[in-house]
């Protein structure tokens, strides 16, 4: 990830713990995590974001990616991935930020407040004979074995099974409640910690660093730009970024048409045990 540093970071001693302002970048590792991270530090309190900005499995590849930042000073935010929209909102909508109206904490729900929507029907009655219905009879149509003595093997019962008029526990049938008073939830008042005004992700940065935790060797980070101009940082991609990415897939759709052997059928030039050890070990390297 990158990192934005306040003044008075040590370059020399720069590590996970240090304090930083604004934590960016990609989360890719294995075949379930694969999302861009954007933290924010307010009042030394590091706050995630309250949803993922989610990748799709096909932007896991080895090819050079741009990832993109843009905090606004109204307030709202929007990041690109491959010069492509991923998220965009509202800073105090999306992370922890003071809220202008909260709970309040005082507000309790009434003692009689009706909380649910369906009840029973007064007016629906258990059926005459419901509970006399057994859950299984004797099977009707086994008969006793022909060698069955009733001296030695006992009297013969017929095995028992699943009664076709049997219906379960009853329950009445539900109907909407009229008492209901829909969801509670307390009353808003003003939050004493929100600033009126005051511009939200706005830092003095210093300096910026990166935390590495990388799980594909040959990783590269460079073009590193910090601005206050969106169409300049975008400019920047399509000349820095673009080209390069285009040509690393010319490149490789090249190299596979030119080295990768033709498909062949499954099991040509081997026999059935050979085929199956070598999946076996196909499912070991995916492990």
């Amino acid at each position: 990830y990158i990192k934005l540093l306040p003044a008075g970071t040590k370059a020399e001693t720069f590590n996970g713990d240090d304090e930083y302002q604004i934590m960016f970048g990609p989360d890719l590792c294995g075949y379930d995590v694969s999302h861009i991270h954007m933290i924010f530090n307010h009042k030394g309190e590091n706050l995630l974001k309250t949803d993922k900005i989610a990748l799709e499995y096909s932007d896991k590849n080895e090819f050079t990616h741009l990832y993109t930042m843009h905090v606004k000073p109204d307030g709202t935010y929007e990041v690109f991935f491959d010069l492509e929209s991923k998220a965009k909102g509202k800073l105090v909508d999306d992370w922890g930020f003071p809220k202008p109206m909260i709970d309040d904490p005082a507000d309790k729900k009434p003692a009689d407040w009706v909380d649910e929507t369906m009840i029973d029907d007064p007016e629906d009655k258990k059926p005459d004979g419901w509970d006399d219905i057994p859950a299984q009879v004797p099977d009707p149509d086994a008969t006793k074995p022909d060698d069955w003595d009733d001296e030695d093997d006992g009297e013969w019962e017929a095995p028992m099974v699943d009664n076709p008029e049997f219906k379960g526990e009853w329950r009445a049938k539900k109907i909407d409640n009229p008492a209901y008073k829909g969801e509670w939830s307390p009353k808003q008042i003003a939050n004493p910690n929100y600033e009126e005004g005051v511009q939200l992700a706005a830092y003095d940065t210093a300096m910026l660093g990166f935390e590495l935790w990388i799980v594909n060797n040959g990783t590269i980070f460079d073009n590193i730009l910090v601005t206050d101009d969106i169409e300049y940082a975008k400019a920047q991609g399509e000349k820095l970024w673009r080209p390069v990415a285009k040509a690393e897939k010319e490149v490789k759709e090249q190299w596979d048409k030119e080295n990768k052997p033709a498909d062949e059928d499954v099991g040509s030039g081997m026999d059935e045990e050979d085929f199956e050890e070598e999946e076996e070990e196909e499912e070991k390297d995916e492990l």
